[in-house]
C-alpha cells in the first residue's frame, strides 16, 4: 500500500513533533518552508486522558482507582453536552461556546470559542 505524500508543512510539523515528543512543558515554534517563505508553526504537546487522570490524582490526592471513573464520567458528560450543542460555563476552565459544527463521515467537527478569565494565581480563589 502506497503512502500519500506529505506536504512540506505536514512533514516539518511531523518532524518537529517527533523531536519534541519528550518535552513536558512549554511550546516549540518551528519555522516551516512552504515554498513561498517561512511561516512559524507552533507545536504543543497534547493532554491525553492518561495524563489528565495522573494530574487529577496528584492535585486532589485521591487514589487513581477512585479518580479514573470520575474523570471518565466527566468526559462522557462533557462530550454529550457538546453533542447536544450546549454552551459550557465551567470556571476556571472557562466558558465554551460552539460557533460552528459540521457533520462528517464518522465524526462531528466543532469550531469553538473558549473565554477564560485572567486571574493571578492565588488571588482568584480569595475573590470568588
Amino acid at each position: 500500500m502506497a503512502k500519500t505524500p506529505k506536504s512540506p508543512v505536514q512533514a516539518a510539523v511531523s518532524t518537529a513533533k517527533s523531536k519534541t515528543s519528550g518535552a513536558t512543558a512549554g511550546s516549540n515554534v518551528v519555522a516551516v518552508k512552504t515554498g513561498i517563505g517561512s511561516a512559524p508553526v507552533e507545536v504543543t504537546p497534547s493532554l491525553r486522558k492518561k495524563e489528565l487522570i495522573d494530574r487529577v490524582v496528584s492535585k486532589s490526592g485521591a487514589k487513581r482507582k477512585d479518580a479514573k471513573p470520575v474523570v471518565e464520567a466527566m468526559l462522557d458528560v462533557l462530550g454529550d453536552a457538546l453533542a447536544q450543542g450546549e454552551e459550557l460555563n465551567l470556571q476556571p476552565f472557562g466558558k465554551l461556546k460552539i460557533n460552528r459544527q459540521k457533520e462528517m463521515a464518522g465524526a462531528k467537527v466543532f469550531v469553538c470559542k473558549i473565554r477564560q478569565r485572567k486571574t493571578v494565581h492565588g488571588a482568584g480563589a480569595d475573590a470568588e
